[in-house]
């Protein structure tokens, strides 16, 4: 998005575009995103990164674009993107061609129609500068920003005494075969200087830490000089399918392709060259993977180039001072690198939030529902109406959809409103550990969590936000004062505490801030407390009237959202928080992790498509026990209410097989019962008498019985007589042995 269009501005095209056709850099590394490609077995692109962060403090959001990309759970909290390292050689531009783009079918048309031999490529060096700016110095700050970028050229070879390159020749053939598929007017004029765009809105540590990283970089670009003196191929021996996700359409990836971009992080066709590689070039493709090359690196100790001029820092000295961090800047513009507070080595973009994203028809469908409240599409121009373009690779925030004209990369919704920014996850580098975060989340209490939107503005770094009220004295607020209070830095005698005992140097929140420091009209404007939702980071509008309507059409429908809710509305779902008012914990702007109920009711991780159990709540949180309302959601109290009976527990315990074994057991009973019974009554019924009748004869005959058997037995009278003489026999027996006995003796 930074790389600026050559086309020659014609005014029928009225939408600028991001698509391209080019070559890939990409490579899978083990640091790296595990779905990128590896496409590039040539150069080892994770060797001129700082992914350890020794030379560099921050960078925009979506960090290195080079190298491998990003993991999910990386510690930095970038954008998870796979490898997006590429070169362009055409910029395309629009898909719309109502708005004077091409189509992707016309590009497939054309690149098929051309023939190309393999192009080899030369690294020339690596160059700093350029690109972008940072507010940093306005505000006091010491620390610029700018752009890493790897410049390469094509190495130009002569077929048969040509006076033209073969890649020239390509070149004019591909802007026929364009113009005769009718390609639009927004396509570029020319072919784009062949580079590599590594890093944007970088800030290094200081001037000394980006001579150093130059030069660090700058070598191994010398090592891949002495390893191709003429250049190499591009290209693997491997397998991948294009675009991503298409396991059926794997195919051999093999050297010298061309690729069509539908936007930097999504590769949709590779176009073959006309022939195979020659001998020289089969050997220099394969030399890096398949070959020692320790000793280029060993012979390889100065730099036979100059990059000096490029950015490398040299007579600009500067440092970056984490004593001038203050609490405003924690409203912080993503598309630029942090500046960092003191004890904090690392960057981090995780932070606590309210997930405001949801599925609709324009975005991808992986996107997960976590409101229902608020239709953000009636604030963006997917017509492209007010926008011609945007200044990043990111179009919508709240959505982009699959095909987009502007070829912006295609995210999911992402809408949110960061609370409170707690940087990197990584302890060694003075951060808080994510299993951390989550214990201290689940300890704060909080309100639910009411927003009103307020207006929707252009902010000082051109991205457009909705802006939600900032009242000092809501919910909101009041969780906002306990993040500070057990996540702050120690900052200006202010000393963050919680039960947990564990702490953060690098959250972008002082201990002592409040929300009643923060923006508005209520606030003191010396705090980071602003609550606001990023829509679209540097739109480029058609001009001054266009951006004035746009504005004004969204503060209509945002005067519509306050009607509704005059009072503000607590966010959620029927089937996420669905009492609203929820706060959650983001990896990433991308990635919510995990979800915090208000009034210490549980959470749950919500991470991907997956959800989890809410965790068992320890004990009822309010007074009353289980008896009070407020406490009837807690897991122990549910269980409480909805205590099964103990015959139930009894039943399911047996099993499928215990409860057909008791089954049958009955019935043989039953039936063994009712055959007796017959059998007796073939036998003693009355002539004609009815087998009911018998059986009802038959019991008042056994009944009689009984009670003629209980008073023979109840006659105490006649069994004391019959005992007592009984008794004296037997005793005057026993008496008489027991005489003669004496008597002999």
């Amino acid at each position: 998005g930074e790389t600026p269009s050559h086309d020659s501005g014609d005014e029928s095209c009225e939408q600028e575009g991001l698509s391209f056709i080019g070559i890939s850099f990409s490579v899978n590394t083990a640091s790296g995103n595990p779905y990128s490609y590896q496409l590039c077995d040539q150069f080892p692109m994770e060797n001129i990164i700082d992914r350890d962060y020794d030379y560099v403090m921050s960078m925009d959001e979506d960090g290195w674009l080079v190298g491998g990309g990003y993991k999910s759970f990386d510690y930095s909290g970038k954008m998870p993107y796979i490898d997006s390292s590429h070169t362009e050689l055409l910029r395309v531009g629009s898909l719309d061609v109502d708005k004077g783009g091409t189509t992707i079918d016309q590009v497939y048309e054309a690149m098929n129609s051309v023939e190309f031999a393999p192009f080899s490529i030369f690294p020339e060096y690596l160059k700093g500068g350029g690109g972008h700016h940072s507010g940093d110095d306005e505000e006091g700050g010491e620390v610029p920003s700018s752009d890493v970028t790897l410049i390469v050229s094509i190495v130009d070879t002569y077929d048969n005494d040509d006076s033209y390159s073969t890649y020239e020749t390509f070149v004019d053939n591909l802007f026929s075969a364009m113009y005769a598929v009718n390609g639009g007017a927004c396509m570029d004029d020319h072919d784009t200087d062949p580079h590599v765009s590594m890093s944007r809105g970088v800030k290094f540590k200081s001037s000394y830490h980006q001579e150093q990283y130059m030069y660090s970089a700058n070598l191994e670009v010398a090592v891949w000089q002495a390893m191709y003196p003429k250049g190499t191929p591009i290209g693997s021996k491997g397998y991948a399918s294009f675009p991503a996700g298409s396991r059926n359409n794997k195919q051999y990836v093999g050297y010298g392709n061309l690729y069509f971009f539908f936007d930097r992080a999504n590769i949709t066709k590779a176009f073959r060259p006309n022939r195979d590689l020659s001998d020289d070039e089969s050997y220099y493709a394969a030399l890096y993977a398949s070959s020692d090359t320790s000793s280029y690196y060993s012979d390889t100790t100065d730099i036979g180039f100059d990059y000096s001029g490029s950015g490398d820092g040299g007579g600009n000295d500067y440092e970056h001072n984490p004593y001038s961090w203050k609490a405003t800047m924690a409203m912080h513009d993503m598309t630029d690198g942090w500046s960092l507070p003191p004890n904090c080595e690392q960057e981090g973009e995780t932070f606590f939030g309210i997930p405001l994203s949801r599925k609709s028809d324009s975005s991808l469908q992986s996107t997960s529902t976590f409101q229902d409240q608020f239709d953000f599409e009636a604030i963006v121009d997917r017509n492209n109406t007010y926008i011609a373009s945007f200044g990043t690779n990111h179009g919508w925030l709240v959505g982009e959809q699959i095909g987009n004209g502007a070829g912006s990369i295609v995210d999911k919704d992402t809408a949110h409103i960061p609370l409170f920014y707690t940087g990197t996850t990584n302890t060694d580098m003075g951060g808080m550990s994510l299993a951390n975060l989550i214990k201290v989340g689940k300890r704060i209490d909080f309100g639910t969590l009411y927003i009103k939107p307020a207006f929707v503005f252009v902010d000082d770094s051109g991205h457009v936000k909705l802006q939600f009220e900032m009242d000092p004295d809501s919910a909101l607020a009041y969780l906002y004062d306990n993040l500070c209070k057990e996540l702050g830095i120690a900052w200006n005698y202010d000393t963050p505490y919680n039960k947990e005992g564990v702490y953060t140097n690098c959250a972008m929140h002082a201990s002592g801030d409040r929300g009643k420091y923060g923006c508005g009209p209520d606030g003191a404007g010396t705090g980071g407390f602003c609550p606001q939702m990023t829509v679209a980071y540097s739109p480029r509008f058609q001009g001054e009237e266009q951006a004035a309507a746009y504005l004004d059409a969204c503060n209509n429908y945002v005067d519509y959202w306050r009607s509704m809710y005059p009072s503000g509305v607590a966010v959620g779902t029927s089937s996420f928080c669905p009492s609203g008012g929820c706060l959650g914990l983001f990896l990433n702007r991308y990635d919510l992790f995990n979800v915090f109920k208000p009034d210490l009711g549980g959470s749950w991780v919500e991470y991907g498509e997956g959800t989890s159990p809410p965790t068992t709540s320890p004990a009822p949180t309010w007074h009353g026990g289980c008896d009070e309302p407020h406490n009837f959601h807690l897991d122990r109290c549910f269980r409480k209410r909805t205590r099964p009976k103990a015959s139930a527990v009894v039943w399911d315990s047996l099993g499928a097989v215990g409860q057909f074994t008791l089954f049958l057991l009955v019935f043989m009973s039953v039936t063994l019962a009712v055959s007796i019974f017959l059998a007796r009554a073939r036998k003693r019924r009355r002539k004609g008498e009815s087998y009911m009748a018998f059986l009802m004869r038959d019991a008042r005959r056994k009944s009689k019985k009984k009670k003629k058997r209980r008073k023979v037995k109840g006659n105490r009278d006649l069994e004391e007589a019959m005992l007592d003489k009984d008794d004296d026999n037997r005793g005057s027996k026993r008496s008489g042995s027991h005489s003669r006995s004496k008597s002999r003796s």
